[in-house]
């Protein structure tokens, strides 16, 4: 006579076929999350947790933190900027005010013109008010040697790899340099040109975006802002904000004769050329021809332009009739200047 199978033997074969049936579930979930994560974030998804960045921003593989992003793009791409038709998340608020031998500024970092909607697939992030409280020296002087953004690491390092390189009259900064690295390797330093477009970062029109933290950033020509201040082709450029070292800084436009408002004007240009050749080929670099794609394809050439390695120049300008050096933004590389004349203080971390 056959037993009657009990309800535990029973339940023993229900729960084996969920299950399996379960696991097959998530397997295939996971696998379909995977090609959405790397559809969106073609070099790898951005860093989280403590001490992780996003695309543009400081870097992630900080001590402890999680790892850079992995890119092995290797040219140089157009441009695609995000229309700028969202406004802020606030109203713009900054103070520019001498207070003794410093120059102190004091801004939320949020612009008055027009912006990007972000988060977008290239930059993750949310725009937000900042609380900046930075103090420029008010009586800048030439230093013995230029101090670069970019720096390299050296033993492993991951503080950030560039150094903001100012501030617009807005409060917003200019920091065109990324986190971003060719094999997501700090060590050989092949970074990135965020204007390169070999790695999308979801620039807007005003070639800025977003860094973790919400902080809204110029990585190029702020296209609305010139607008608003009113650069004109037949005037010197406007004033459009400061550098960490205190000297001033304009765009596109100055005198003919740097020492003369007489001559006329002209836009100025950097003296950054392409190099010719190719880059090294891996393991110790990306290979093909130099086209703008990393920040190493470029070289100054002395006497090539108008402008000598920190993208400025001495000269008298509307502002300092009696002469100062002076920083110009320009339409070719670097755009935004990459090295200081003068002595920087920090526009990162620590305020004041």
């Amino acid at each position: 006579m056959a037993k009657k199978r009990g309800p535990s033997s029973s339940l023993k074969i229900d729960r084996g076929k969920h299950v399996a049936m379960s696991t097959r579930f998530y397997v295939l979930t996971a696998f379909l999350i995977a090609l959405v994560v790397n559809a969106q974030f073609p070099g790898g998804p951005p860093p989280r947790g403590p001490g992780g960045r996003g695309p543009g921003g400081p870097p992630g593989g900080g001590r402890g933190g999680p790892p850079m992003r992995q890119h092995r793009a290797t040219e140089a791409r157009p441009l695609e900027l995000e229309p700028a038709i969202e406004k802020p998340p606030g109203r713009n608020e900054v103070t520019i005010d001498r207070k003794g031998a410093d120059l102190e500024v004091r801004a939320n970092a949020l612009p008055e013109h027009a912006v990007g909607r972000f988060p977008n697939r290239g930059n993750p992030h949310e725009i937000a008010a900042q609380d900046y409280d930075f103090r420029l020296p008010g009586n800048p002087r030439p230093a013995p040697q230029i101090t670069w953004l970019h720096q390299s690491a050296k033993n492993g390092d991951r503080t950030p790899p560039n150094m903001p390189f100012g501030i617009a009259l807005n409060g917003v900064l200019f920091d065109p340099g990324t986190a971003e690295f060719w094999r997501g390797d700090r060590e050989l330093d092949w970074n990135y040109e965020a204007l390169g477009g070999a790695v999308s970062l979801g620039l807007d029109a005003s070639h800025a975006h977003v860094q973790p933290g919400g902080v809204y950033h110029y990585h190029g020509l702020p296209t609305l802002l010139l607008d608003q201040l009113g650069l004109a082709p037949d005037q010197h450029s406007p004033l459009i904000g400061w550098a960490a070292d205190g000297f001033p800084i304009y765009a596109l436009r100055g005198y003919k004769d740097p020492n003369d408002p007489a001559s006329g004007m002209k836009t100025l240009r950097s003296s950054y050329e392409l190099k010719p050749g190719e880059r090294p080929s891996s393991p110790r670099g990306p290979g093909g021809r130099h086209d703008g794609a990393f920040i190493q394809d470029y070289a100054f050439v002395a006497g090539s332009g108008d402008l000598d390695e920190c993208n400025g120049r001495f000269c008298v300008t509307p502002e300092f009739p009696q002469g100062t050096y002076a920083y110009f933004l320009t339409a070719e590389w670097p755009v935004i200047p990459r090295g200081f004349r003068g002595t920087p203080v920090s526009l990162r971390g620590p305020r004041r």
